[in-house]
């Protein structure tokens, strides 16, 4: 018995050392940490517990049969985060590259089928050189089994991927079908084709950060929703993520006790009411006046800041923010903003968590490159979204809402539960200003002094059509509220909207046709 101890504990100690001390060495010059650091980072100390530790390819080729290549270069297990639990594996680079083979994927696959039938998140750090080329087609059928199971995780447990190196080729799917990914500035890559293909295929010379590094995918293509400047900044933004979220899809977003009187007034958004409309302000000073010690975390800072979407709190309730931001592109939605609104409305619902929208639109950016780029189906998809929703869902008309961007942005009109606008909201087809100008140009163009005509025409019009009175005459705005007051009327309405089952059921269907 004592023999076979001691035989697992030099087996266990041998896949420990991943690739070896010269390859862990070189992790680390890098400025990267080794796998099973990363693990510990992240989890709560002493919680990981590690599944597949002695796993090994049945690849004989090319030499892979006589090589020690621990745990088949993917650390994976079971810990906990903040007290509550995870699946989360670790792609170890010092071991092949990290590159994915059949077994390398059965641990991810084995631990996803737990993730699923235990209802937990599922966190995977990525690592890797792409495809094992020793293994062949089988570790395509790996990548496929791994894909597949995103897929059928998806909107049952949230799934979180960390880009901590290179993630090329088919690799960048599985990100790609998740929830939230996070990069890490300066070590972080992801990429369909490297720049050495590009530049053979195109003729187009780039190197791997001007390509698909952080910066890149956090600002213009929208892939990645964390950036971070260090791998401990970006673990702890994990965990902070983790803690709005439900286990699953069939649980409510966790409670905090709240230490932010819920009746505190908003100081400043009486002055930011008092704005021109067509003065720009950062909307997340309103965002962060409003939610409990003004604690926001933001998805997708860089891309689209013409909309802002994120988490925070309400008495310590987790919600979802949506609002348009008129210090960008005057707040106006255009594809890429309809596209991460769209996403964030689609994961709150998926996840119970309950939505806030604040309103502050013009309506949609004009333009050729908009209309040729599709915005037509794209901004529709936001519309759907909301549509679509079965969370609680409760609007605030700040300043804008103008034509159709009003209908799309949490309406009455398409499932808003309670709205709400300040005194100074203009609900209307356009600005008073254009709307005068089509109305009474024949008139303006014969008035003694065209301009005085103009703006009396433009007060009236304000007046009688554009202001939150005839709104809420019509009940499509509940209540004009004091904007001091937006914080006390939000939380108000989400706690008496949080109880219960969604209160509308779709017609069954086998499922939607989402304009993709």
């Amino acid at each position: 018995m004592q023999t076979r101890i001691k035989e697992l504990q030099e087996r266990a100690q041998r896949a420990l050392l991943g690739g070896g001390p010269e390859r862990q060495r070189s992790q680390k010059e890098r400025g990267k940490l080794l796998a099973r650091e990363r693990i510990d980072a992240l989890l709560d100390p002493g919680t990981f517990q590690e599944m597949g530790l002695l796993v090994k390819t049945d690849c004989a080729d090319f030499g892979l049969k006589d090589k020690e290549l621990a745990g088949d270069g993917v650390v994976t297990g079971l810990g906990k985060i903040q007290g509550r639990r995870v699946a989360v594996y670790a792609q170890d680079f010092t071991v092949l590259g990290g590159t994915l083979g059949l077994a390398h994927a059965h641990k991810i696959a084995r631990l996803m089928d737990t993730a699923l039938e235990s209802r937990i998140p599922v966190i995977g750090l990525a690592d890797s050189g792409g495809a094992r080329i020793q293994e062949g087609v089988m570790s395509l059928g790996g990548y496929a089994e791994v894909f597949y199971r995103n897929v059928q995780a998806s909107g049952v447990v949230p799934q979180i991927s960390v880009i901590l190196g290179p993630c090329a080729g088919g690799a960048v799917y599985s990100p790609g079908l998740t929830d939230f990914i996070f990069m890490v500035e300066g070590i972080s890559h992801m990429f369909i084709t490297g720049p050495e293909v590009i530049r053979q295929a195109t003729g187009e010379v780039t190197d791997f950060e001007t390509l698909g590094g952080a910066a890149v995918h956090a600002e213009r293509s929208g892939v990645c929703h964390f950036n971070s400047s260090s791998e401990e900044d970006c673990f702890r933004t994990i965990r902070e993520l983790l803690s709005y979220l439900p286990l699953h899809c069939a649980e409510m977003p966790p409670t905090v006790a709240s230490h932010d009187d819920p009746r505190r007034a908003g100081g400043r958004l009486e002055e930011i009411s008092g704005l021109h409309p067509r003065k720009p302000f950062d909307v997340k000073i309103v965002i962060r006046e409003v939610l409990d010690g003004g604690n926001f975390l933001e998805v997708a800072k860089s891309y689209a800041p013409n909309l802002v979407v994120g988490f925070g709190r309400l008495n310590g309730h987790s919600i979802g923010v949506v609002a348009n931001n008129s210090s960008q592109q005057a707040g106006s939605l255009d594809i890429h903003a309809s596209q991460k609104g769209a996403r964030f409305v689609r994961f709150c619902d998926a996840f119970n968590i309950p939505i806030v929208t604040l309103v502050d639109v013009p309506g949609y950016w004009p333009g050729v490159s908009e209309e040729h780029g599709g915005i037509i189906l794209h901004g529709s998809k936001l519309l759907f979204s909301y549509c679509e929703s079965t969370v609680p869902k409760v609007t605030v008309i700040l300043r804008k809402a103008y034509g159709g961007a009003y209908d799309v942005m949490g309406s009455k009109h398409i499932g808003a539960d309670i709205n709400f606008a300040w005194p100074t909201a203009e609900i209307a087809v356009m600005g008073p200003e254009g709307a005068a100008q089509i109305l009474y140009s024949r008139e303006i163009s014969q008035a003694p002094d065209p301009q005085a005509y103009l703006n009396e025409k433009i007060l009236a019009y304000r007046e009688h059509f554009a202001s939150p009175w005839v709104a809420a005459q019509k009940g499509y705005v509940d209540e004009v509220i004091e904007p001091s007051r937006t914080r006390e009327k939000l939380i108000t309405a989400i706690e008496f909207l949080l109880p219960g089952n969604p209160r509308r059921q779709h017609p069954s269907k086998k499922h939607t046709n989402v304009p993709l």
